[in-house]
């Protein structure tokens, strides 16, 4: 956690701010216990969520949602970078070519290893492998769970290659094949009408990775130029505050419109509560409104404090509660579809 010093804002009373040389061992700490938090919601989630629905869970199904959760996380990450890096050369003043040093090829890396690990399941027939003979490497290119395997694979792959040439923008390519890989994996051939809950999961994922990950980024910009371009960094947070509003907005709708797919208006209440689908999804709808308010305080304070970087601490609780979302969504992603009654 960063080390903080007052000062004063609108009511007179004491803000807290982020102290330039905060302490790294604290923040450091901080961050590990919110690594080891975010692993135990996929690890205990699923059992969590099915107990009593009498629902039977896929084998493997708390490391699949933790593989699920490193990748979720790694594409929020990358492509908050590319977002929040846009947005900068947006900010008049702003010095967009001082900015903090990415994360996307460790993301990547962490991706490509989550990726590998979920491949190496839909090579063994969506069951957890016990050794290499156990897996079907060629029959990942026969089938298309295994080809979509594959994709994503290969995508953290050129992901890693373009974080780390001159021309970083160019992760959009490798990052939007991985979100239309998703929104295909998660909408089988055998659904009624794919396509339109491909699309509806494609806009999901994709604003809900800006929206995550452009967060994290513009803080980590925001403490960057705390001393040499305070004003920018506050115009930057000012910026992408405007840009979340329009993603929660296509996140909201997108995300009514599949949970009306799954179950029908007529079940919504009754399956909330009786199957893991739907505790699931409970769960997330809570943690998306508490973000919504920890924004809107940020917000609050971002346009009314004396200070506008007060506005840091309800938006770094605001990527806390998001980094939940994410390891939440992955656990909705394992968990048993409910039945459509």
């Amino acid at each position: 956690m960063s080390s903080i010093r007052p000062t004063a804002d609108a009511g007179g009373g004491a803000a807290r701010v982020p102290r330039p040389g905060a302490a790294s061992v604290r923040r450091s700490a901080a961050v590990l216990a919110l690594v080891a938090l975010a692993a135990l919601v996929p690890l205990l989630g699923p059992p969590v969520a099915l107990r009593g629905t009498g629902e039977a869970a896929a084998p493997g199904v708390g490391g699949i949602a933790l593989l699920r959760t490193v990748l979720f996380a790694a594409v929020s990450v990358a492509a908050g970078e590319v977002f929040v890096a846009r947005l900068a050369r947006r900010v008049p003043g702003a010095p967009y070519e001082d900015v903090p040093r990415g994360w996307a090829p460790a993301a990547a890396v962490a991706g490509f290893a989550a990726a590998l690990g979920l491949a190496s399941v839909v090579a063994t027939g969506n069951l957890v492998p016990r050794g290499l003979s156990d897996m079907d490497i060629g029959g990942l290119y026969q089938s298309r769970d295994g080809a979509l395997a594959l994709l994503e694979v290969n995508a953290f792959v050129v992901l890693g290659l373009c974080a780390l040439s001159r021309r970083p923008g160019t992760q959009v390519w490798p990052l939007a094949a991985l979100a239309v890989a998703e929104a295909l994996r998660a909408h089988p051939v055998t659904e009624q009408s794919p396509l339109v809950g491909s699309g509806l999961t494609l806009v999901h994922v994709t604003c809900a990775a800006l929206w995550t990950g452009g967060l994290l980024y513009a803080l980590r910009t925001l403490l960057h130029w705390r001393r040499t371009a305070p004003a920018a960094g506050a115009a930057l947070l000012g910026l992408y505050a405007r840009v979340a509003a329009v993603l929660l907005a296509a996140i909201t709708a997108t995300g009514v419109c599949s949970t009306l797919r799954r179950m029908p208006p007529g079940t919504v209440l009754d399956q909330l509560t009786t199957t893991a689908y739907g505790r699931t999804l409970l769960a997330k709808v809570l943690l998306v409104a508490a973000v919504a308010l920890l924004a809107l305080w940020a917000r609050r304070r971002l346009h009314r404090a004396a200070e506008p970087l007060t506005a840091y601490s309800p938006a770094r609780a605001e990527v806390v509660v998001l980094g939940l979302v994410v390891a939440v969504s992955a656990v909705l992603t394992a968990v048993p579809v409910p039945i459509r009654w």
